[in-house]
């Protein structure tokens, strides 16, 4: 029997195959469970914090609504009510909420900060984003795929953009684990760092999957069975980047051509949120300076390939429910 009671979840690198398959297995298990409108709030009486330096609505979403689904009591700190790092250390901040609270979410910055936080809590601390790791995420993905297409082994999911933070790294990590060929088609110099890239082939080796980076988009659809984009910039990232995100980017957005190299029923993934046409501020603004009407994936394509996004975007809350679960207790029979 696995057990995970008492551990953070902080990035999939902790985790072996055989846990991360677990937790996806229990968020299947909560999912029929939700659907189905079968009570299972058996962790009436505890309470989790929710830190949120940077802004989510997913995120937010899916914490609060798993935690009331587990009988839990939540409360949101964002940076206007949190004193985290500014008059109070992260390691007093810690500590402090370590004795209210059962469980402790962060979604910020830099990855130290969360791996702090779980150093001096003494309760289990999970990460809801870092500027390096996004791992409820990558859960949420691999639920989304395996719901697809039956199985994740020897499947291949490609990565177009800029795959050199936290969704490039966490993907290309839960696919090492659990043997799906990652590939990531970017230039270069968005490339994951090599240190991570060393640890993901030797995990990779292990698991029967590989990993590719690529400039040659054609090359690195070949075979595809998920064609997975994100934002050209991250959250806290300064404008400014924006122009040359876009010069060096745009030659990798998701078109109809790019899905029709990939394979026949390959689908199409996004974390959200999304730039696909001028229905935001942001993609108005760009459109303003630059004359885009979309970025990342075309408005056609993320039209006709929609439904598996916002499946991703539903599996959030069960992929977390079962994070929270599993490190708070044992008592699940699955």
């Amino acid at each position: 029997m696995v057990s995970l009671k008492g551990r953070s979840f902080l990035t999939l690198k902790d985790y072996t195959k055989e846990e991360i398959t677990y937790l996806l297995d229990l968020a299947a298990y909560f999912k029929k469970l939700k659907k189905e409108h079968i009570l299972h709030d058996r962790l009436k009486g505890r309470n989790v914090a929710l830190i949120f330096e940077k802004n989510s609505t997913r995120t937010r979403a899916s914490f609060e609504v798993a935690a009331a689904d587990l009988g839990m009591g939540s409360t949101y700190l964002d940076p206007k009510s949190s004193q985290i790092g500014k008059k109070e250390s992260i390691e007093d901040t810690a500590k402090v909420l370590g004795r209210m609270f059962d469980g402790i979410e962060y979604r910020g910055f830099g990855q130290e900060i969360v791996e702090n936080l779980a150093e001096h809590a003494g309760v289990p601390v999970w990460n809801g984003l870092t500027n390096e790791y996004h791992p409820t995420q990558v859960l949420a993905d691999m639920l989304t795929i395996r719901e697809y297409m039956g199985d994740l082994k020897g499947r291949t999911l490609v990565y177009l953009g800029d795959a050199k933070y936290n969704m490039g790294n966490s993907l290309m990590i839960g696919c090492s684990k659990l043997g799906l060929n990652f590939r990531a088609i970017a230039p270069s110099r968005y490339f994951p760092e090599e240190e991570l890239v060393h640890q993901c082939r030797e995990w990779a080796a292990e698991s029967g999957a590989e990993i590719v980076l690529t400039e040659d988009i054609n090359e690195g659809l070949k075979g595809a069975d998920a064609v997975y984009t994100d934002v050209w910039v991250s959250m806290g990232e300064p404008d400014d980047v924006w122009e040359e995100r876009i010069e060096d980017l745009t030659p990798y957005r998701v078109t109809m051509d790019v899905m029709k190299r990939a394979n026949e029923n390959a689908i199409f993934m996004h974390c959200l949120p999304s730039f696909h046409d001028l229905d935001t501020e942001i993609g108005r603004e760009i459109n303003l300076k630059f004359g885009l009407t979309c970025m990342e994936v075309t408005d056609e394509v993320f039209k006709a390939y929609n439904k598996p996004v916002f499946d991703q975007a539903e599996n959030r809350m069960h992929t977390i429910k079962a994070v929270m679960a599993a490190t708070l207790s044992d008592d699940w029979n699955i």
